[in-house]
């Protein structure tokens, strides 16, 4: 790696290097924010737009990082006196957090932009754990099938339960089962649409998905922030945390015939204490990503890292070592951390605390909101806020004057049957 390339720390604030003089060292250091709008360019064809189309624009960068200001910093954010990080962190961005508090202890470019590969697959399982049942079905077709792999092997024709697919998903990152769950959650546009409505409730600002699965396209984003919030909100949902815990389950042969074992991909699941569970990925654009979680002596913490290499070490040795580092950190450091995962979107909790506009500051185009909700029925549209007066009105006068006809027209027939000598049926 080539330090001050995308997302690397400039010399000084390399990993390993100890910030002694606390977060001043950290802000001389400071490499030029190169990903903080965009990955780095792809290195296949796989985020290329079809021929007269033009790809999605950047997502937009909030004027105030979400989860506190330090995040934004583009090298190591670090608390004050912090010891020495551990050595041969690949990562190009990484970052450590409490799970439960949400306190964030150490970063390398938090918010930093990168593509997510198969770490996206939280995010799907998450919308899949609010809507679908476990025990729900879904019958694989053959476009599940045929899904660039890896796959676990769906059979076409087969049906599956939601807590099947669920656990393969996560435990074996099968992309053929991603395009299975997102087709129950109303087709892949829809899934789409509602993995990016939840990341954007959550506050993950940096993050875009593309395809269901975390296979790369125009437009892909996440950052290791993003990545945080989304685990810790997938930890909330008992049937993520029982697909992540799982070691390994039978799953139905792709032959028909029997079932075969689904192993869990995550090694630190079985060799680091306390392991609560994670995912992996990696793609040629988005190289190694993983996210996981541990507890120890009460403490849950969640470690992210994007854009890294398996070598020196494998990048589940480099979380393994980066959350013994968070867990040897000082209490000060939950105390007074260099920021937060945030509890929803800033701007969504900002707008529950505005007054509710009155008809004379609706926004132009708009609708006035008052106790009684919209107010936008047709009347209003015709008549403005008098409509409902001046129609009743004319109303009652309707009919009076129709009653005053019928008077007279009895009237009248009741004359010319006296006057013939006949009586009205």
């Amino acid at each position: 790696m080539v330090p001050g390339a995308a997302g690397e720390p400039a010399p000084g604030a390399a990993a390993g290097v100890a910030p002694g003089a606390g977060p001043g060292l950290a802000a001389r250091a400071q490499p030029a924010c190169e990903n903080k709008v965009s990955p780095p360019p792809p290195v296949d064809t796989s985020e290329q737009v079809p021929p007269g189309e033009q790809p999605p624009r950047p997502l937009e960068v909030p004027e105030n990082p979400v989860g506190g200001d330090r995040l934004g910093e583009c090298g190591l954010v670090l608390p004050s006196n912090a010891p020495v990080l551990p050595d041969d962190i690949s990562a190009a961005n990484w970052l450590l957090a409490d799970l439960d508090s949400g306190a964030v202890l150490a970063g390398l470019d938090p918010h930093g932009r990168q593509r997510p590969a198969s770490v996206i697959k939280v995010l799907l399982a998450t919308v899949a754990a609010k809507e679908l049942a476990p025990d729900s079905t879904v019958v694989a077709t053959a476009e599940d099938v045929a899904q660039e792999c890896t796959c676990v092997g769906l059979r076409n024709g087969a049906t599956y339960t939601v807590e099947q697919l669920l656990q393969a998903l996560v435990m074996a990152s099968g992309n053929d089962v991603a395009h299975a769950l997102a087709r129950r959650l109303g087709g892949i546009p829809s899934a789409i649409r509602k993995m990016n409505a939840l990341a954007a409730e959550l506050g993950a600002l940096d993050t875009r998905a593309v395809t269901p699965s975390g296979l790369d396209g125009p437009g892909t984003s996440t950052s290791a922030y993003d990545v945080a919030l989304i685990f810790r909100e997938a930890m909330k949902y008992p049937d993520f945390v029982k697909a992540v815990q799982m070691q390994r389950i039978n799953f139905p042969a792709a032959n028909g015939n029997g079932t075969v074992q689904v192993v869990n991909d995550n090694r630190m699941l079985t060799t680091y204490q306390g392991a609560l569970g994670g995912k992996s990925g990696f793609t040629d654009d988005a190289q190694h990503t993983f996210v996981g979680a541990a507890e120890r002596n009460g403490k849950r913490l969640v470690v992210v890292l994007l854009r890294g290499q398996q070598s020196p070490v494998r990048m589940t040795e480099q979380a393994a070592r980066l959350l013994d580092y968070g867990f040897s950190l000082p209490p000060s450091a939950s105390a007074d951390p260099v920021g937060r995962l945030v509890e929803g979107a800033p701007q969504a909790r900002k707008k529950t605390t505005e007054p509710r506009p009155t008809s004379t500051s609706a926004a132009v185009g708009g609708v006035a909101n008052t106790a009684d909700g919209p107010r936008n029925t047709a009347m209003e549209k015709a008549f403005g806020n008098v409509g409902g007066p001046i129609t009743a009105v004319a109303g009652i006068g309707l009919l009076l004057v129709l009653g005053m006809y019928l008077r007279s027209r009895r009237a009248k027939a009741a004359r010319a049957a006296r006057a013939s000598g006949t009586q009205p049926s």
